[in-house]
């Protein structure tokens, strides 16, 4: 008998099979508590187990859960809930409506080496987040990668990520995993770490560009055995990536680069193909942004500020698309910054130390200094603000002034907003708040929009006292580089100083 139209734990009632594979289905459901979507992952009964063998099964699915659900990231999937449903457990999920990496790659197909790097950009950033949890995947594979609507990209299926220091809840000699994206050291039998999860996505990348996995041989033995002793093919399609995905499929643990490594490589293939892949275009229009100033009668009204193009930076947009990240109203936010609201708690707070990588900058006019990573330089210089950018042009922080202050930066956030709405369609706002910030009134601004090749995020936060003078501090980012960009923010905001 089919399970379709079931309700499982009184509450989600099993619509449509999505999916299936060696431990289970998955079906979309409808939450019919919260009136949702959402992915229920259901174990295939196990009738050739024995009791402690089921019992193996079913703790390591609930851990499942409890790992998936430690990691908070945009591109890993959100867990709901975990139930039972026979005795078997069974994980919610957030619904994806999206095909994984392996339907795009069915048959041998290809991707573009700079497309495979925004693919493994969002890979990296989510297993950058899994690691600083605690939790290693085990099964990055294609499979496990979901391609969401606005290029999001998902991993999914923590159905054997192992908390750092657990059990393996393994039998001895058991192998779990797929073979063809299993590091050499699992298959020793050593102990995984983070760089067994990054050579998974060496071979993921590998597979994207060559239309293969690495060391795919006729038996699954086989193809071991190359895993272990093979050198790795010569490449013929990965182009760029080629050096990244031969350090990632290293086989000793130690000589791979980190997730940060990793991440700054993929960047550059992909940031590099786009910046090329512009140069020739027109430049879209960008919508202004208006913010309140003073006038003699200390009425407010609306001016043209952060957001506005001069025909200098026209120029160089057309020359490169990633300053319009910097330049455009800040339209762009993370989707997880509630759970990291944008303030320090004690009024009394005072700037951090310098953080290691960082040097501080000081702007007279503006009366401030802030620390900026060692390599980014100073962009466009308008009389109430200053831009840092990155090397690859794609991000920048941005330092503001506003005076005199409103009674909350808020309003003109609000302000700032509704003008975007109307002219830059693309625009979503993630949060807007009222908060503190060092005693003082605050607010906090994230939003996503999308550029001509890519979806940024973005963070404002301005903080001040009426009549007096407002600060702003902004960072705009690439989407799929979000985990390397967002400390930054932190960094400039915690070091963040007055001087004059």
């Amino acid at each position: 008998m089919s399970d379709e139209g079931r309700l499982v734990a009184g509450r989600y009632r099993l619509t449509e099979r999505i999916g299936r594979g060696g431990m289970g289905t998955v079906w979309r459901a409808e939450d019919e508590v919260l009136a949702r979507q959402v992915a229920l992952k259901q174990l295939h009964p196990r009738p050739h187990l024995s009791d402690d063998e089921l019992a193996t099964l079913y703790e390591r699915t609930r851990r499942e859960a409890r790992s998936a659900a430690r990691v908070v990231h945009p591109n890993v999937v959100v867990v709901h809930d975990v139930v039972d449903d026979d005795g078997r457990p069974c994980i919610v999920m957030e619904y994806v409506p999206a095909p994984t990496l392996a339907d795009l790659l069915d048959g041998g197909r290809t991707l573009q080496p700079e497309e495979a790097a925004r693919i493994g950009l969002g890979m990296t950033g989510a297993l950058r987040a899994a690691h600083a949890a605690g939790v290693l995947h085990r099964d990055v594979k294609p499979g496990n990668v979901l391609l969401g609507p606005g290029d999001r990209v998902v991993l999914t299926d923590f159905g054997i990520a192992l908390t750092v220091g657990s059990s393996t809840l393994t039998q001895t000699g058991q192998m779990v995993g797929s073979i063809p994206y299993m590091a050499p050291e699992r298959l020793r039998g050593l102990t995984p770490g983070p760089a067994s999860d990054l050579w998974s996505l060496g071979a993921t990348l590998y597979q994207a560009v060559e239309g293969r996995p690495p060391f795919r041989r006729e038996t699954a033995m086989e193809t071991a055995y190359a895993i272990v002793s093979d050198p790795v093919e010569p490449m013929k399609r990965a182009g760029p990536l080629e050096p990244l995905v031969r350090l990632l499929l290293a086989k000793d643990p130690a000589d791979r680069p980190s997730a940060e490594q990793t991440e700054r490589a993929l960047l550059a293939t992909w940031s590099g193909a786009v910046t090329e892949a512009t140069r020739s275009r027109p430049t879209a229009p960008v919508p202004t942004r208006a913010q309140p100033t003073a006038t003699g009668t200390g009425r407010r009204r609306t001016r043209r500020r952060r957001g506005i193009l001069t025909a200098a930076t026209v120029s160089l947009v057309a020359a490169v698309v990633a300053t319009a990240a910097l330049v455009l109203p800040r339209t762009h936010a993370d989707k997880h910054a509630a759970k990291t609201p944008a303030t320090t708690a004690s009024p009394a707070a005072s700037p951090s130390p310098l953080p290691q990588g960082y040097h501080l900058v000081a702007d007279k006019t503006l009366g401030v200094a802030f620390p900026v990573p060692d390599g980014w330089t100073a962009g466009t210089r308008a009389t109430d603000e200053v831009t840092y950018k990155d090397p690859t042009g794609l991000a920048g922080v941005t330092v503001g002034m506003v005076e005199p202050a409103g009674a909350n930066p808020v309003t003109h956030f609000a302000d700032i907003e509704a003008n975007t709405k109307v002219n830059y369609p693309t625009y979503r706002r993630l949060r807007m708040q009222r908060t503190a910030f060092r005693g003082l009134p605050a607010a906090a601004w994230e939003f996503t929009f999308r550029g001509r090749a890519r979806v940024f995020r973005a963070i404002d936060l301005g903080y001040g006292r009426e009549g007096g003078r407002e600060y702003d501090i902004y960072l705009s980012a690439p989407d799929a580089a979000w985990g390397t960009y967002r400390p930054v923010f932190d960094n400039v905001r915690d070091g963040f100083r007055t001087t004059g």
